[in-house]
Protein backbone atom coordinates (compact mmCIF):
# COMPACT_ATOMS: atom_id res chain seq x y z
CA UNK A 1 0.00 0.00 0.00
CA UNK A 2 1.47 3.38 -0.74
CA UNK A 3 0.69 5.98 1.76
CA UNK A 4 0.04 9.99 0.41
CA UNK A 5 3.03 10.89 2.89
CA UNK A 6 5.99 9.46 4.64
CA UNK A 7 5.27 7.35 7.97
CA UNK A 8 7.66 10.43 9.69
CA UNK A 9 4.81 13.12 9.51
CA UNK A 10 2.31 10.66 10.65
CA UNK A 11 2.45 11.43 14.52
CA UNK A 12 2.19 14.95 13.65
CA UNK A 13 -0.71 14.66 11.24
CA UNK A 14 -2.71 12.22 14.18
CA UNK A 15 -2.09 15.35 16.76
CA UNK A 16 -3.50 18.51 14.46
CA UNK A 17 -6.41 16.63 13.46
CA UNK A 18 -7.39 15.09 17.13
CA UNK A 19 -6.47 18.97 18.22
CA UNK A 20 -8.12 20.30 15.72
CA UNK A 21 -11.41 18.51 16.57
CA UNK A 22 -10.77 19.34 20.23
CA UNK A 23 -11.10 23.07 19.90
CA UNK A 24 -13.89 23.20 17.69
CA UNK A 25 -15.67 21.66 19.32
CA UNK A 26 -14.91 22.54 23.05
CA UNK A 27 -13.33 26.12 22.60
CA UNK A 28 -15.16 27.13 18.80
CA UNK A 29 -18.52 25.41 19.81
CA UNK A 30 -19.21 23.92 16.79
CA UNK A 31 -21.17 20.65 17.03
CA UNK A 32 -18.62 17.56 15.48
CA UNK A 33 -20.33 17.08 12.53
CA UNK A 34 -20.91 20.33 11.55
CA UNK A 35 -17.31 21.74 11.57
CA UNK A 36 -16.49 17.99 9.80
CA UNK A 37 -18.45 19.16 7.08
CA UNK A 38 -16.33 22.15 7.16
CA UNK A 39 -12.96 20.80 7.02
CA UNK A 40 -14.62 18.15 3.39
CA UNK A 41 -16.28 21.03 1.70
CA UNK A 42 -13.60 23.64 2.08
CA UNK A 43 -11.01 21.31 -0.24
CA UNK A 44 -8.59 21.00 3.47
CA UNK A 45 -9.33 17.14 4.20
CA UNK A 46 -8.26 16.41 0.72
CA UNK A 47 -4.94 18.50 1.04
CA UNK A 48 -4.75 17.26 4.54
CA UNK A 49 -5.12 13.40 3.51
CA UNK A 50 -2.62 13.89 0.33
CA UNK A 51 0.15 14.92 2.24
CA UNK A 52 0.08 18.57 1.98
CA UNK A 53 2.60 19.59 3.95
CA UNK A 54 2.41 23.13 4.75
CA UNK A 55 -0.35 21.62 6.85
CA UNK A 56 1.06 18.63 8.13
CA UNK A 57 4.24 19.98 9.14
CA UNK A 58 3.29 23.73 8.96
CA UNK A 59 0.32 24.39 10.88
CA UNK A 60 -1.42 22.97 14.49
CA UNK A 61 -4.41 21.83 14.39
CA UNK A 62 -5.74 25.40 16.11
CA UNK A 63 -4.29 27.08 12.93
CA UNK A 64 -5.83 24.71 10.68
CA UNK A 65 -9.32 25.33 12.63
CA UNK A 66 -8.82 28.91 11.67
CA UNK A 67 -7.93 28.47 8.15
CA UNK A 68 -11.34 26.38 7.68
CA UNK A 69 -13.23 29.20 8.97
CA UNK A 70 -11.42 31.47 6.27
CA UNK A 71 -11.93 29.17 3.63
CA UNK A 72 -15.06 28.99 4.76
CA UNK A 73 -15.45 32.51 4.82
CA UNK A 74 -17.66 32.19 8.54
CA UNK A 75 -16.30 34.66 11.22
CA UNK A 76 -14.94 34.27 14.33
CA UNK A 77 -12.73 35.30 16.88
CA UNK A 78 -9.56 34.33 17.54
CA UNK A 79 -9.48 32.54 21.03
CA UNK A 80 -6.81 31.79 23.81
CA UNK A 81 -6.43 27.56 23.51
CA UNK A 82 -6.71 25.80 26.65
CA UNK A 83 -4.63 22.73 27.23
CA UNK A 84 -5.99 19.92 29.01
CA UNK A 85 -4.48 17.09 30.45
CA UNK A 86 -7.29 14.48 29.99
CA UNK A 87 -8.01 13.89 26.15
CA UNK A 88 -11.52 14.17 25.02
CA UNK A 89 -13.22 12.08 22.55
CA UNK A 90 -13.53 14.42 19.80
CA UNK A 91 -9.74 14.22 20.23
CA UNK A 92 -9.32 10.63 19.98
CA UNK A 93 -11.16 10.46 16.55
CA UNK A 94 -9.51 12.62 14.89
CA UNK A 95 -6.16 11.04 16.70
CA UNK A 96 -7.41 7.38 15.43
CA UNK A 97 -9.33 9.06 12.07
CA UNK A 98 -5.90 10.44 10.45
CA UNK A 99 -4.20 7.26 11.19
CA UNK A 100 -6.76 5.10 9.64
CA UNK A 101 -7.16 7.50 6.74
CA UNK A 102 -2.98 7.04 6.15
CA UNK A 103 -3.31 3.10 6.33
CA UNK A 104 -5.09 2.74 3.80
CA UNK A 105 -5.31 5.64 1.39
CA UNK A 106 -9.21 6.14 1.55
CA UNK A 107 -9.82 9.89 1.34
CA UNK A 108 -11.85 11.51 4.28
CA UNK A 109 -14.82 11.97 1.98
CA UNK A 110 -14.80 8.55 1.59
CA UNK A 111 -14.55 7.06 4.47
CA UNK A 112 -16.77 9.06 6.31
CA UNK A 113 -19.56 8.42 3.63
CA UNK A 114 -19.34 5.05 4.80
CA UNK A 115 -18.68 5.67 8.59
CA UNK A 116 -20.34 9.39 9.60
CA UNK A 117 -18.06 10.88 12.27
CA UNK A 118 -20.67 10.30 15.04
CA UNK A 119 -20.48 6.68 14.51
CA UNK A 120 -16.78 6.91 14.51
CA UNK A 121 -16.83 8.92 17.60
CA UNK A 122 -18.67 6.33 19.06
CA UNK A 123 -15.93 3.76 18.71
CA UNK A 124 -14.52 5.88 21.48
CA UNK A 125 -15.01 2.95 24.02
CA UNK A 126 -13.49 0.27 24.08
CA UNK A 127 -11.09 1.61 21.08
CA UNK A 128 -9.57 4.34 22.67
CA UNK A 129 -7.80 1.68 25.26
CA UNK A 130 -6.62 -0.85 22.65
CA UNK A 131 -3.81 -0.67 20.39
CA UNK A 132 -4.70 1.10 17.28
CA UNK A 133 -5.08 -1.68 15.40
CA UNK A 134 -8.09 -2.88 16.52
CA UNK A 135 -9.85 0.61 15.52
CA UNK A 136 -8.48 -0.44 12.30
CA UNK A 137 -10.03 -3.89 11.97
CA UNK A 138 -13.38 -2.56 13.25
CA UNK A 139 -13.48 0.39 10.22
CA UNK A 140 -12.59 -2.27 8.11
CA UNK A 141 -15.49 -4.51 9.03
CA UNK A 142 -17.54 -1.47 9.06
CA UNK A 143 -16.76 -0.62 5.20
CA UNK A 144 -17.12 -4.05 3.84
CA UNK A 145 -20.22 -4.17 5.49
CA UNK A 146 -21.27 -1.14 3.95
CA UNK A 147 -19.86 -1.92 0.53
CA UNK A 148 -20.10 -5.48 0.28
CA UNK A 149 -18.78 -5.36 -3.55
CA UNK A 150 -15.57 -5.03 -4.33
CA UNK A 151 -14.34 -2.25 -6.96
CA UNK A 152 -14.18 -4.41 -9.86
CA UNK A 153 -17.44 -5.95 -9.44
CA UNK A 154 -18.74 -2.09 -9.02
CA UNK A 155 -17.16 -0.84 -12.22
CA UNK A 156 -17.92 -3.69 -14.44
CA UNK A 157 -21.72 -3.66 -13.35
CA UNK A 158 -21.36 0.12 -14.17
CA UNK A 159 -19.86 -0.93 -17.77
CA UNK A 160 -23.04 -3.17 -18.21
CA UNK A 161 -20.65 -6.36 -18.69
CA UNK A 162 -21.37 -9.85 -17.41
CA UNK A 163 -18.22 -11.39 -15.61
CA UNK A 164 -18.39 -13.35 -18.76
CA UNK A 165 -18.27 -10.77 -21.08
CA UNK A 166 -15.54 -9.16 -19.14
CA UNK A 167 -13.35 -12.27 -19.33
CA UNK A 168 -13.75 -12.71 -22.92
CA UNK A 169 -12.82 -9.31 -23.81
CA UNK A 170 -9.40 -9.06 -21.20
CA UNK A 171 -8.66 -11.98 -22.31
CA UNK A 172 -9.02 -13.54 -18.55
CA UNK A 173 -10.35 -16.67 -17.03
CA UNK A 174 -13.94 -16.36 -15.90
CA UNK A 175 -12.99 -17.59 -12.96
CA UNK A 176 -10.04 -15.72 -12.08
CA UNK A 177 -12.60 -12.94 -12.29
CA UNK A 178 -14.88 -14.87 -10.18
CA UNK A 179 -12.60 -14.98 -7.63
CA UNK A 180 -11.56 -11.22 -7.46
CA UNK A 181 -15.23 -10.40 -6.98
CA UNK A 182 -15.43 -12.73 -4.23
CA UNK A 183 -12.57 -11.76 -2.44
CA UNK A 184 -11.35 -15.70 -2.83
CA UNK A 185 -7.89 -13.95 -4.92
CA UNK A 186 -6.60 -10.98 -3.57
CA UNK A 187 -6.81 -8.52 -6.71
CA UNK A 188 -4.08 -6.05 -5.05
CA UNK A 189 -1.79 -9.17 -5.86
CA UNK A 190 -2.89 -9.53 -9.70
CA UNK A 191 -0.69 -9.82 -12.17
CA UNK A 192 -0.17 -6.10 -13.80
CA UNK A 193 -1.28 -7.44 -17.16
CA UNK A 194 -4.39 -8.67 -15.55
CA UNK A 195 -4.75 -5.43 -14.32
CA UNK A 196 -3.66 -3.58 -17.30
CA UNK A 197 -6.24 -5.58 -19.28
CA UNK A 198 -9.43 -5.11 -17.03
CA UNK A 199 -9.00 -1.43 -16.92
CA UNK A 200 -8.34 -1.11 -20.52
CA UNK A 201 -11.92 -2.67 -20.74
CA UNK A 202 -13.95 -1.22 -18.42
CA UNK A 203 -12.31 2.63 -19.02
CA UNK A 204 -11.07 3.07 -16.09
CA UNK A 205 -7.19 3.68 -14.17
CA UNK A 206 -5.39 0.40 -12.90
CA UNK A 207 -5.73 2.05 -9.19
CA UNK A 208 -9.08 2.27 -9.24
CA UNK A 209 -9.29 -1.74 -9.56
CA UNK A 210 -7.10 -2.09 -6.52
CA UNK A 211 -8.99 -2.76 -2.96
CA UNK A 212 -7.80 -0.25 0.02
CA UNK A 213 -9.91 -1.79 2.87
Amino acid sequence: MMHAYDKIYLDKARTALARMLDFAVYELNYDLEEFWNLFLTTGIASRFGEGDFSLLAGKSGIEISYEILDEAGLPYLHIEPCYTVNRSEEYWTGWALAYYQWETGLSFKEITRVIPIKEILALYSPYHEMDIRHFVDKMNYLYREANPDTNLKRIRKLAGLSQGQLAKEADIPVRTIQQYEQRQKNINKAQVEYLVRLAGVLGCEVEVLVERV
